[in-house]
């Protein structure tokens, strides 16, 4: 096997338990020859079924792996390793080969060093560019999710955020994905506020719905049970719950889809501190091998530092909205918080939602790059209406007109202009030395800049002004100036202390990025 590509061990009772999913619990203890210990959750997946998935960091050696239950089972309590690719008693040994896929070629992502921005595992700089289609998991189709990811990945995203079920507990509809108000169910309990009866056939789908994302580089950003609004405003379980249902839960997702790319969003468009958020956050935080991203996506009120101090904890997401406004500010009073946790505007107003000319086009790139350099470096997110909710087809009834945009569903809203040019930002910067760089206003007279010392300075010109280097600061003299609205480079040069850069003669928008050495290819 390739480091980095989840294995599936299945197990099997030999008996059936009572309440399999709520009750049992079995783990698998994975060790490496060179000493590695890695402890992976394993899941139910119906009848006598469990499943362990694995991803070897490595690309060498041979791993060994044990299993244990809660239940003295013979077919819950099993171990060996593989050999050559193959299963032999229950081993395995990496194989080496590189992949187009970065995140099997540089590993999943996890924190920076200073906690500010995202990095692979190899500690290659990442840069999170993430789409907004929460109902994607119980509303789409596999052919649908193809058609999504190939349009996404094209125009340069690599994440989306997801509710990981429909969590309104008054939803109602005929559980069948392509009719009209038509959902999967999850829980079969969930209109009760529970979580002890899942759907396998619902979760076996999703599995290879977060497939087809993955395999196009698109990380789900996986949200357990809202905490706010939700679908349609029903009464959302995310905050009735019992907090130990959604804390196993979280663990379930943990073992379920954690042995691929994820970010887990433990809370979503709530206070933060529902119980159920750390609940949630300390399970995924001791199920979790690999270290992958947790946090909390805010609604709009809310100030967002709950849990600020807690080890589960890595970022804090703000939500500024759905009336159009640009409020950068959000983003650059939670990046002044201590301890640092990564941050980001997790939801500026979606295109279209609210009116068919509001934060259209050019809106939701001046509103990305002014959030970037306001300081939310762990990366910049969009989100257009009728995509966030998975509307069918114009006129779809039982969703609330502000929602919606006349004249198609997801589908024709995957054109809207704005994801374009919030997709081309991972694009311009790729590749380039982002980690942990923070606002800085001293080096120029500039009103929106981020700058890793000695390394990298970003420049946003909303309106393509003139640019003073006031002070020697280690700012590398190289730049190249290019178009935040279409990626290309217009100018390259030199800029030194004391130099000015010409203001631009048609005012346009312009990204100014210093960096010596050529630059990196996309």
């Amino acid at each position: 096997m390739r480091a980095w590509e989840e294995i599936s061990l299945t197990l099997s009772a030999t008996a059936d338990h009572p309440s399999p999913y709520a009750a049992i619990d079995v783990w698998a203890t994975f060790s490496h020859d060179d000493g590695t210990v890695l402890r992976r959750p394993a899941f139910h997946d119906g009848g006598r079924t469990w499943r362990v998935r694995f991803a070897s960091p490595v690309a060498h050696g041979t791993w060994h792996w044990q299993t244990s239950a809660n239940v003295p089972d013979p077919g819950l309590h099993s171990g060996g390793a593989f050999e050559g690719g193959a299963f032999e008693g229950g081993a395995f040994e990496g194989g080496a080969g590189e992949s187009a896929n970065p995140f099997r070629r540089h590993g999943f992502w996890r924190m920076s060093p200073g906690g500010r921005s995202l990095v692979h595992a190899d500690g290659t700089p990442a840069l999170l560019v993430a789409d907004t289609a929460w109902a994607l998991p119980w509303r789409a189709t596999e052919d649908e999710v193809l058609e999504y990811a190939r349009d996404r990945a094209a125009k340069g995203f690599n994440a989306v955020l997801l509710m990981s079920m429909q969590p309104d507990m008054r939803a109602t509809g005929p559980r069948d994905r392509s009719a009209d108000e038509g959902f999967d169910v999850a829980f079969e309990d969930l209109p009760s506020g529970r979580l002890t009866q899942p759907n396998y056939a619902y979760f076996q789908y999703l599995d290879r719905l977060l497939a087809i994302l993955v395999d196009h580089r698109i990380v789900p950003v996986l949200q357990p049970v809202f905490q706010g609004f939700g679908w349609k405003g029903l009464d959302v379980a995310g905050t009735v719950a019992p907090p130990a249902e959604y804390a196993r839960y979280c663990r379930y997702l943990v073992a379920r889809y954690g042995a691929r790319p994820l970010v887990y969003l433990v809370g979503a468009d709530g206070a933060g501190t529902e119980p159920q958020i750390e609940a949630g956050g300390r399970e995924i935080h001791e199920a979790d091998c690999y270290g992958q991203p947790t946090g909390i996506h805010y609604r709009p009120h809310a100030r967002a530092t709950a849990h600020q101090s807690a080890p589960w904890l890595d970022f804090q997401w703000c939500q500024t909205g759905h009336g159009g406004e640009h409020v950068p500010e959000r983003v650059a009073d939670m990046a002044r918080d201590t301890p640092v946790k990564a941050v980001a505007n997790g939801e500026p107003t979606y295109e279209r939602t609210g009116g068919p000319d509001v934060a259209t086009g050019w809106w939701q790139g001046h509103e990305a790059w002014s959030n970037l350099c306001a300081g939310g470096a762990m990366g910049v997110v969009y989100g257009a209406a009728n995509i966030w909710q998975w509307v069918h087809r114009d006129g779809e009834p039982g969703h609330a007109p502000y929602f919606l945009v006349p004249g198609g569903g997801w589908r024709e809203a995957l054109h809207a202009e704005g994801s374009t040019y919030v997709g081309l930002v991972g694009r311009i910067l790729a590749g380039l030395p982002t980690t942990d760089m923070q606002p800085d206003w001293e080096t120029f007279i500039a009103p929106r800049a981020l700058s890793v010392p000695g390394k990298l300075h970003i420049i946003y010109q909303e309106s393509g002004g003139w640019l003073p280097m006031m002070q020697e600061r280690g700012t590398p003299s190289a730049y190249r100036i290019v178009d935040p609205r279409t990626g290309d480079v217009l100018a390259t040069g030199r800029l030194r202390p004391g130099e000015t850069l010409e203001a631009d003669p048609a005012r346009r928008p312009r990204v100014i990025i210093f960096q010596d050495g050529e630059p990196p290819r996309s």
